[in-house]
């Protein structure tokens, strides 16, 4: 079944509605288009922009799909592109910028059920607009242990002043992201991440690992700071993913999250597309502060040299406060989801 409506003034061609996208639940692609049109108003601000890559899907979640970063020759004249020059590829790329509800329901008439945008504005492609964390188990961990990293790197971000928001990845893990919105590169996040992860590791060697290899990874949660980088992406919040049923990446608050720890039930933070919408209509949009919120990094090079002449990892040191440092100790990471009772460094953002 094929329909023309019309968005925002623009026409669109809408075909094979009725096409299952998600044989699991018998959930069609006139359900995803529905889903993006309802969950819109919360989403786009979160893509407007950004370069984004799409996962397309043309024969629904359980067949092959293909990324697709540049814009197909078909597109209508009204969606926007932004061309970036990729060094890896020695070539431009011309992205589409998501920036309004007609490209998000012509995205989702293509079945690019899974939206991934830069960490960047277009117009300023070198600097992230924030840090991201994904916290990815390796059977038989679930996300219940990635709550569990999840409240760590919270405390320690805490002790640097920093705000961190988590979201579901929509697919089994949890994703933390620390807004930044403020002058900085892709080194000085990618620094920071990683470091970070690796004093993770050091602190809890029994459930985290900051290694990609697949067979370190069993039973423990990767600390994914690879993310932090100019040629990734991550999965965009409130993207559908392609799982057995249409869950999304679903913002939350750390109160869920240290529920979750508590209860130990994995099913605690899986929402599907319905259910997406419906915390939108109450709860609001939880990622709102991600867009706004200006942070900075603490001085690297300054805790890197106090680092070297203590012999210790460089992220335990904590940052430098205007008036007083506070020291992020080794041991300061508990193993309980408890918030210890900590001194925020006193750091201005």
């Amino acid at each position: 079944m094929d329909s023309t409506i019309e968005v925002q003034g623009k026409q669109l061609k809408l075909s094979n509605l009725e096409k299952v996208l998600y044989p699991a639940t018998g959930f069609t692609k006139q359900q995803v288009i529905d889903y993006y049109v309802r969950i819109a108003p919360a989403m786009v601000p979160h893509l407007a922009g950004r370069p984004l890559t799409r996962k397309r899907y043309p024969n629904g979640v359980d067949e092959e799909f293909f990324y697709e970063k540049n814009a197909p020759q078909y597109r209508p004249d009204w969606v926007r592109t932004v061309p970036i020059w990729s060094g890896r590829n020695r070539r431009t790329v011309h992205y589409i910028l998501a920036d309004d509800l007609a490209t998000l329901v012509w995205l989702a008439n293509l079945a690019a059920i899974e939206l991934h945008p830069s960490l960047s504005l277009a117009k300023d492609i070198t600097c992230p607009t924030m840090m991201v964390f994904d916290l990815d188990p390796g059977p038989p961990a679930n996300i219940v242990q990635c709550c569990q990293v999840g409240l760590w790197l919270r405390e320690i971000f805490e002790h640097f002043g920093l705000k961190s928001f988590p979201k579901t990845s929509g697919s089994k893990g949890l994703q933390i992201y620390v807004p930044l919105n403020t002058p900085t590169n892709y080194e000085a996040t990618k620094t920071f991440s990683h470091a970070l992860a690796q004093l993770l590791e050091h602190e809890h060697p029994d459930l985290v690992v900051s290694d990609m290899k697949k067979q370190v990874r069993t039973g423990k949660v990767l600390v994914d700071w690879s993310q932090n980088d100019e040629h990734k992406t991550t999965v965009a919040v409130y993207s559908l993913r392609a799982r057995e049923h249409p869950t999304a990446s679903t913002p939350v608050t750390w109160e869920e999250v240290e529920r979750l720890l508590k209860k130990k039930d994995a099913s605690l933070l899986v929402f599907e597309a319905k259910q997406v919408v419906a915390r939108v209509d109450k709860m609001g949009d939880l990622f709102a502060p991600v867009l706004e919120l200006k942070q900075r990094l603490p001085d690297l090079k300054g805790i890197a040299a106090q680092a070297s002449a203590e012999a210790k990892p460089p992220i335990s040191i904590a940052a430098q406060a205007e008036e007083e440092p506070a020291r992020v100790p080794r041991g300061a990471v508990k193993k309980t989801g408890a918030r210890p009772k900590t001194r925020k460094a006193g750091h201005k953002v």
